[in-house]
């Protein structure tokens, strides 16, 4: 029981008893970590392959970046973020572009009250406060007749609740930009819908 060892004469290892053709895995040694590590940073450190090849790789990159802006400016589908992509954005878009907006010029007048602000005179104050009561007052009303008008068209042309799904904030969020920085470009003139 004690002083006996446990290993015996007659055992031989596993792996000496099987062939070659029994073992299973990736079929070559593990590469050391060196020659991994160098390998991993000379695939970094030439991903394109020569110099030339490089600056023709750069120059592909720049023309797809201009060709993708300049169709996202014209409005083509494909190019436009997956937002702004479908026929109810597109529809949404020309709606709110084809009206008069006051809350487009909502941050012209945000920074006219905050520099008005620094006045210090107190009627120049109650002033600036009650303009921008009342300017705020004029957005929320004229938002809340477009968002009633843009349902009711959206709900004629598109009868399917799901695809209107999202469009008052869409629209919302169009109505705050200034017109000429709006992106993608409006497609309509105010007053006007598309194609008339």
């Amino acid at each position: 029981m004690f002083g006996i060892p446990k290993k015996t004469a007659d055992t031989t290892p596993v792996a000496e008893s099987r062939s070659d053709s029994d073992l299973v895995g990736k079929g070559r040694p593990t590469p050391s970590r060196r020659d991994a590590e160098a390998a991993r940073k000379t695939s970094i450190r030439s991903p394109r392959g020569s110099k030339g090849g490089k600056k023709a790789a750069k120059e592909q990159d720049r023309a797809e970046r201009s060709r993708a802006r300049a169709g996202m400016l014209a409005g083509d589908e494909k190019y436009l973020p997956a937002r702004d992509q479908g026929p109810v954005r597109g529809f949404v878009r020309d709606f709110v572009d084809g009206r008069y907006t006051i809350a487009e010029y909502f941050i012209f007048m945000a920074v006219v009250v905050l520099l008005l602000g620094f006045v210090n005179n107190p009627s120049v104050q109650q002033l600036v406060s009650l303009g921008f009561f009342l300017m705020a007052t004029l957005i929320i009303v004229d938002t809340t007749i477009l968002v009633i008008q843009l349902k009711s068209r959206a709900k004629k042309v598109f009868p399917d609740s799901a695809d209107r799904r999202g469009i008052t904030l869409y629209a919302l969020m169009r109505t705050l930009q200034y017109r000429r920085l709006r992106m993608p470009k409006p497609r309509v003139e105010r007053g006007r819908k598309k194609g008339k």
